[in-house]
């Protein structure tokens, strides 16, 4: 009986009977007539304190920006690329002529990136669209983070000025257009990437 009544006297439920009230439940104590209190003027979520809002939004005001929130390096321009060919390319194509597969299937086609209103659309523009969506395009600021969506725009910049440049603005010995590549055994599909034949740095060397 003594082990019994000690086992009892370790079975306190004051946690768990103590006054609480349910989430939205009403109360009586407050004014409102609220028991769950609302945040204290200014309360940021951890994570969630945005200073530079040009990183977020792409705009200056109300008006989008033509500058790249951080330097743009090679390791950008790849990471540009390889989500551009992730979530863009499926209407956009890897060039940005807006023929990608599923317009291909019978999708509306987006805007070419290589027409004259985009060529001159400032950077901010590209990143709002993608934030927020624009015509038939959904936005994808769920699927791709901030700094992502600005290094795809750095990309759609380098393709813009790939499809359009002169022989002037190509370095000296650049031959126009280049030489092919030579494929090394399968030259690859849709789902897989061919095997490039490496070149020499001598762009006047005939290819193997």
């Amino acid at each position: 009986m003594l082990m019994a009544i000690t086992m009892l006297t370790a079975c306190r439920q004051d946690m768990h009977d103590q006054p609480r009230f349910k989430p939205l439940a009403e109360s009586d104590f407050f004014a409102d007539l609220r028991s769950a209190r609302m945040p204290v003027d200014g309360t940021v979520a951890r994570g969630q304190l945005r200073e530079d809002a040009y990183f977020y939004t792409g705009k200056l005001g109300a008006n989008p920006g033509d500058f790249m929130p951080f330097p743009v390096n090679l390791d950008a321009l790849a990471r540009g690329r390889e989500r551009f060919n992730i979530y863009c390319t499926p209407c956009h194509s890897r060039t940005g002529d807006g023929n990608g597969m599923i317009v291909q299937r019978g999708f509306r086609p987006p805007p070419s990136f290589h027409t004259e209103r985009l060529r001159k659309a400032p950077l901010g523009y590209f990143f709002d669209v993608m934030t927020n969506g624009f015509g038939a395009m959904p936005d994808y600021a769920s699927q791709i983070p901030p700094r992502d969506r600005w290094c795809i725009v750095a990309y759609i910049r380098a393709l813009q000025l790939s499809q359009g440049a002169t022989a002037s603005d190509l370095p000296a010995g650049q031959q126009v257009p280049s030489v092919p590549p030579e494929f090394r055994g399968d030259p690859g599909s849709g789902a897989t990437l061919p095997e490039i034949e490496p070149r020499s740095q001598n762009p006047n060397e005939e290819p193997k």
